[in-house]
């Protein structure tokens, strides 16, 4: 199926907008969702200088749904649904909010024009953040949170207060870290990226949405300022020439290559679940279900160091033997000899979650808390706590579980932000 057939099958609406890169259009037998299609035109300096770049539709929508996919499926909120062509992807319809997030972790760019004194490179830890008024009559002036506070938007029935304000400044925060992570296993440095929220017309929460493309941010390969592959090659160009927009093109379709990559783990890695008898399946398929959310596979295997310590230790060289990286999960009752007889053995990461019984549990634990010295082993009593530990120890070499893990503490704080807010009204 061609475009234009691939775009006629989707039966186009009205556009409903266009920007300087895209445009959105209506789906008529897809209420509540868009077609966003990328135009073949890079600009800078609000459209101060503009040009036409054959291919850049296709090479920003690439990056976009990539994007979009890593973070989604770390577990973020966005307007993002699926790719639909070379150049054109599907969203949920929003009401923009006309703010644009910034996040720097280096300082470069029009930063230090408004930083006099600081010099390239200084790094930020935490991260800066900055918002600007979305206003190109007026080339988009630095907001504070009081001046949008002040400006009381109400975008698909949501006013923007205190609250959601928050709930943007925390999420940016987050989404920053995750490409941030996602990019620095190419050896890329993450500079600065910019990102805008709307309002979803069906569900009235605020998502991630507009793109995240070649455009929003500023890559250094290798940390190097001088090997930059983002738009900061064209807006430098001295002369536009055929050549010179070549130059432009080839970064932007490296950028797109690598993009794909962001989505692949970088290591395989899994959980044994080492258990006592079978009378512990249950307890060990709760630590697998909540492994399973950060996309850690578990072996499960029955053991018991005090009647077959062999074996216990011949199932623990088996997985020390193909080089990938393992957590061992201890699951025994009454008297937990497999946790400390593991931990004394082995210089992977061990970790108990005794099924401990209202009878004998508070006497039981101690099985698993005192141990001898020279033994690593932690304890943690709960399954899913026990399966987000695991992900913590893995998440250091697998950027795919950090990420779930990342989203999964900015989604908590979330939704006890919201939930305040909930309580508040009803109070009042």
């Amino acid at each position: 199926m061609n475009q234009k057939q691939n775009l006629a099958a989707l039966k186009i609406g009205q556009k409903l907008n266009e920007g300087k890169t895209k445009q959105i259009f209506e789906l008529v037998d897809q209420p509540g969702l868009v077609l966003v299609q990328s135009k073949d035109q890079i600009t800078a300096g609000n459209a101060v200088s503009k040009d036409q770049m054959e291919g850049k539709a296709a090479v920003a929508n690439k990056t976009t749904s990539c994007v979009f996919q890593l973070l989604q499926e770390s577990g973020i909120k966005t307007a993002f649904v699926k790719q639909h062509s070379d150049t054109a992807f599907i969203a949920a319809r929003c009401e923009m909010i006309p703010v644009e997030w910034v996040c720097r972790r280096v300082a470069t760019g029009s930063f230090l024009k408004r930083n006099p004194g600081v010099k390239e490179g200084y790094r930020f830890s935490p991260l800066k953040m900055e918002m600007f008024f979305k206003d190109d009559a007026n080339n988009d002036p630095q907001w504070s949170e009081e001046q949008l506070l002040e400006a009381k938007l109400c975008l698909a029935g949501l006013t923007i207060g205190q609250c959601e304000v928050d709930i943007m400044s925390r999420s940016t925060l987050a989404i920053f870290e995750m490409v941030e992570k996602a990019w620095a296993t190419q050896n890329c440095s993450l500079v600065d990226m910019k990102i805008e929220f709307g309002v979803s017309v069906k569900s009235r929460e605020i998502v991630l949405a507009d793109v995240i493309d070649n455009d929003s941010w500023r890559l250094w390969p290798a940390g190097d300022r001088s090997q930059q592959t983002d738009k900061q090659v064209y807006r430098e160009l001295k002369e536009v020439t055929p050549e010179a927009m070549q130059m432009v093109k080839r970064s932007f379709e490296w950028v797109s290559e690598r993009v794909k990559l962001l989505l692949e783990p970088q290591a395989s890695s899994r959980v044994v679940l080492l258990m006592g008898s079978t009378s512990d399946v249950a307890h060990c398929e709760k630590i697998r279900k909540a492994c399973a959310s950060y996309g850690i596979p578990c072996v499960l295997r029955v053991t018991s160091a005090h009647k077959g310590p062999d074996e216990t230790l011949r199932i623990k060289a088996e997985y020390e033997g193909d080089g990938i990286p393992t957590v061992f999960v201890a699951v025994a009752g009454r008297s937990n000899g497999l946790g400390p007889v593991m931990s004394g053995n082995t210089a992977y990461p061990v970790i108990s979650c005794p099924p401990l019984t209202p009878d004998w549990g508070p006497q039981d634990v101690w099985s698993s808390l005192r141990m001898p010295s020279g033994l690593g082993c932690s304890t943690v009593l709960s399954p899913e706590a026990c399966a987000q530990f695991a992900a913590q120890i893995l998440g250091l070499r697998d950027h795919l579980v950090w990420c779930k893990l990342r989203a999964s503490m900015l989604n908590t704080w979330v939704s006890l932000k919201l939930a305040d807010k909930k309580l508040q009204a009803c109070s009042l």
